[in-house]
């Protein structure tokens, strides 16, 4: 036992032996596991005030504890934007601000009891003659200025808050006292969906903490989701509680692993299960895209970046510029330019390796720049101000310029002055400080009324780890909220040129995107991000990729097979250029040529029994209708207008019905010329008077009164028709009355039905020069081609319509001149010596001796 207390003693002794003799004692205590999770502890900065140019202290506590990389960072961006506050003869002239640093409260408090130590932290008192502080500024972590926030109050410190926004703290009625200088988180969510719609990405997953910031964030989220057709994969809300925490863990490392989604966004507290739950993400190697907060960027893990990914990580920052020759203070600041040197040389001894000039000096060698480059990179340190940092350098700056502008508007209340103290009334200073508004040595409108603060404008930088626990970081964009649509998110089209391989980012999407010519189809049960492609309908088209609907393409206008353009359609009509027109037309017109020929053969052997048999005028009346029935046909042959749509039906109707009553009087006459054996002198009237030859004019008079109802109700006219044909728009004659048509047809139909009857009728009577089979036939091959005509015709569309009409008339036409006509000319032109009376007779004489 007495050896164990002189041993203890001992160990005593030397301690306080070593604080005497300075820095060459010091111990090096190298917490590893400290610096390794780039931990960050809440530091706060006592500000007050001195007369004349005075050196900062810059660790007055908690010297025997190791300070993170970031809270280290911290320190250097405050005692960078006091040095600078002090230097320049603008502002609080002939004024020293100073600080007092005090870290890690918040453990301190955790690691005792508050009943004893609370009073340690920060005393409800202050003696006359010990110091006071102006205004004190808290940070990063909200929950210790929450905790000691009351306490700085009952001190009469009014609290400045430079961590990120936290809407706890901005409650009036629990914080009338403190002010927080980061603007509100309030386009985070929309800031990360313009990336999103940027990569073209719509399908995510989620990570975030079971708490009222997380929740409040996936609303928003899902809201800007919405609005740009983006979906959730899945949604990992992490439990504080262990028991919770851990049966979910299985569940959602199960869920993440197997999603299709390649982009997950990390949001929440960084000290809570979240980071233990991205840990075991790292180890297994999950390979996604981070999209994070500036709580999250470039954190370490069991000696390794905890959000390392082959695709890289995008972090969202609140916009902060470089300072200029910050970097350059980092690298370049020296323990000997603040008055509690010991403190930091002994940081830069623990830190750098620096070693002593000698037993009692505090000079530093054996520590160049260059050591403290490598220092730095092997420890991730980054020598340009991190955002928080640049809210705690405008937080100083802001100080400063209120109590310059109280000191310049309130000259009655002036300060005391002593040479130790310099002494201002804090809550007054804080009346100017929520007011103030000015520009920042970089160039920044700052504004510290609330109400009228711009929405936070965030800067979007891109990392990945290039080689083993180094990382690459630059920034690529930045949105701000207050521009106008499509110009919040900009995007530097060069570094992501050179800092971004677009082709290693892969589409993070639940459905393959439809190419133009489809559409998309939602599957049943599923996020609307999850689709099937279906082609478009006929005459519509999508000439963008992923469609909701189909484009019907305009009336003159046809969807291409791709179905991703209208293209226009051609006009067109029955043409003479087309190959079908052209081969009627020939059709017609040779038709015509030898039915003239006929009339010419008929009128040289006009005296001839052939000829003059079945009344000769009959025959010359019937072959110039069927000429005019041929030459009809070219009315509906080429580009049709108001005159030939006139003309069409009605000159087909009269000519037409000029041959059928034509051929109805010649089986007439035939009839009463062979039927009637006993005739007596009406009957032999009305054969030698011509009486049947009246039927002519009396048909066409009885259709020309139809033609002409029809021509005075609903006449023909020009019409376009876009639907028959898909690429064309064919011009054809409308016929107007559709019953008017048919009338005339059907009239024209009974008088063929009447001249077939009364042919078949008289097929049979006997004579050398009797053509009733022949009209018979004639008419039967007629009424055939116009009764097929009628269900051909409604079948078929567009030019092929016209083309059937003109066929039907060439066929009947020519089916009369062929079955009348050809046996006729056949006998006078190849054996005339049957067209003579001789012949006749002998043949009559011949049947008579047989008898």
């Amino acid at each position: 036992m007495f050896y164990l207390t002189f041993f203890f003693l001992v160990l005593r002794l030397s301690f306080i032996f070593c604080s005497l003799v300075g820095p060459r004692c010091f111990l090096r205590l190298k917490d590893l596991s400290t610096w390794g999770e780039d931990k960050e502890t809440d530091c706060f900065f006592s500000v007050y005030t001195k007369h004349g140019h005075m050196k900062n202290e810059y660790l007055t506590r908690n010297q025997n504890k190791q300070l993170t990389y970031k809270n280290m960072h911290l320190i250097m961006s405050l005692y960078f934007a006091l040095e600078n506050i002090n230097k320049d003869p603008h502002i609080l002239p002939n004024i020293s601000l100073l600080v007092k640093v005090e870290c890690n409260l918040l453990d301190d408090w955790k690691m005792s009891s508050l009943s004893t130590k609370i009073g340690e932290l920060l005393p409800n008192y202050y003696c006359i003659n010990q110091r006071r502080y102006l205004i004190t500024l808290t940070g990063p972590i909200w929950l210790s200025s929450a905790m000691f926030g009351p306490l700085l109050y009952i001190t009469n410190r009014p609290e400045l808050y430079y961590g990120p926004f936290h809407p706890l703290l901005s409650s009036r009625e629990q914080f009338p006292h403190l002010y927080q200088m980061a603007p509100k988180d309030t386009s985070l969510a929309l800031a990360m969906v313009s990336l999103i719609v940027y990569f073209k990405w719509n399908w995510l997953g989620v990570i975030i903490s079971d708490d009222d910031l997380g929740l409040q964030f996936l609303s928003d989220l899902r809201r800007d989701m919405q609005k740009n057709s983006a979906c959730l994969a899945f949604v990992h809300i992490i439990m504080e509680d262990k028991i919770l925490f851990q049966k979910n863990m299985n569940v959602y490392y199960n869920e993440i692993t197997t999603s299709s989604a390649k982009v997950v966004i990390i949001y929440g507290d960084k000290d809570s299960h979240l980071q233990l739950n991205l840990g075991l993400y790292r180890l297994s190697n999950i390979q996604k895209i981070w999209l994070t907060t500036s709580q999250w960027d470039m954190i370490h893990h069991n000696d390794r970046f905890l959000l390392d990914s082959f695709y890289g990580t995008f972090t969202f920052l609140l916009h902060f510029v470089e300072l200029p020759g910050f970097g350059t203070f980092i690298e370049t600041v020296d323990p000997s330019k603040y008055s509690n040197s010991i403190s930091l040389g002994r940081l830069w001894w623990l830190y750098f390796n620096c070693s002593l000039t000698s037993f009692n000096s505090m000079n530093l060698k054996n520590c160049s720049i260059e050591k403290r480059y490598r220092w730095l990179l092997r420890h991730q340190l980054e020598i340009s101000v991190s955002g928080t940092g640049y809210v705690l350098y405008n937080t100083v700056y802001a100080v400063a310029h209120a109590l310059h502008e109280m000191l310049l508007q309130e000259v009655d209340t002036l300060p005391r002055y002593s040479e130790k103290k310099l002494e201002f009334d804090s809550w007054q200073m804080v009346h100017f400080l929520k007011n103030i508004q000015f520009i920042n040595p970089v160039g920044d409108l700052l504004n510290m009324n609330q109400k009228e603060k711009q929405d936070v404008v965030y800067d979007i930088h891109y990392s990945f780890e290039f080689v083993h626990n180094f990382a690459l970081k630059v920034k690529i964009g930045t949105f701000s909220k207050h521009l106008l649509h499509g110009q919040q998110l900009y995007m530097s089209e060069e570094m992501i040129k050179w800092n971004i391989d677009l082709n290693q980012i892969p589409l993070s999407i639940c459905s393959a995107p439809c190419s133009p010519g489809f559409r998309k189809s939602p599957q049943e049960g599923k996020a609307v991000c999850c689709f099937d492609c279906i082609p478009c309908p006929e005459n519509e088209i999508s000439n963008m990729s992923d469609m909701d609907q189909c484009v019907k393409c305009p009336d003159d206008h046809y969807a291409n097979p791709e179905g991703n353009h209208c293209l226009k359609k051609v006009v067109t009509f029955l043409g003479y250029e087309d190959l079908l027109g052209m081969s009627l037309a020939c059709l017609a017109l040779c038709f015509s040529i030898l039915t003239a020929f006929v009339l010419g053969v008929f009128l040289k052997h006009k005296n001839t029994p052939t000829v003059k048999a079945n009344n000769r005028a009959l025959s010359y009346v019937l072959l110039i209708s069927l000429i005019f029935c041929f030459l009809c046909s070219l009315l509906f042959i080429g580009q049709p207008n108001m005159a030939t749509c006139f003309m069409q039906q009605t000159i087909f109707a009269v000519v037409f019905t000029v041959a059928a009553s034509t051929i109805l009087a010649k089986t007439i006459t035939v009839v009463l010329a062979f039927k009637v054996t006993t005739p007596g002198r009406r009957m032999r009237w009305l054969l030698v008077s011509g009486a049947p030859n009246f039927i002519i004019p009396v048909c066409t008079v009885i259709q020309l009164i139809l033609c002409g109802i029809w021509l005075g109700t609903s006449p023909p006219f020009v019409d376009v028709d876009i639907h028959v044909e898909k690429e064309h728009i064919l011009i054809v004659c409308n016929k107007g009355s559709i019953f008017a048509f048919y009338c005339v047809l059907g009239y024209l139909g009974s008088i063929a039905m009447g001249s077939f009857t009364v042919a078949f009728l008289a097929r049979n009577l006997p004579d050398t020069f009797n053509e009733a089979k022949y009209l018979t036939f004639s008419m039967l091959v007629f009424c055939s081609v116009w009764l097929t005509f009628l269900p051909v015709y409604h079948c078929t569309k567009g030019k092929a319509m016209v083309a059937v009409e003109v066929f039907c008339i060439l066929a009947s036409s020519a089916g009369l001149l062929l079955c009348i006509f050809a046996p006729k000319c056949f006998i006078i032109c190849l054996r005339p010596e049957g067209n003579s009376f001789q012949k006749f007779k002998n043949m009559h004489f011949k049947i008579e001796n047989a008898h």
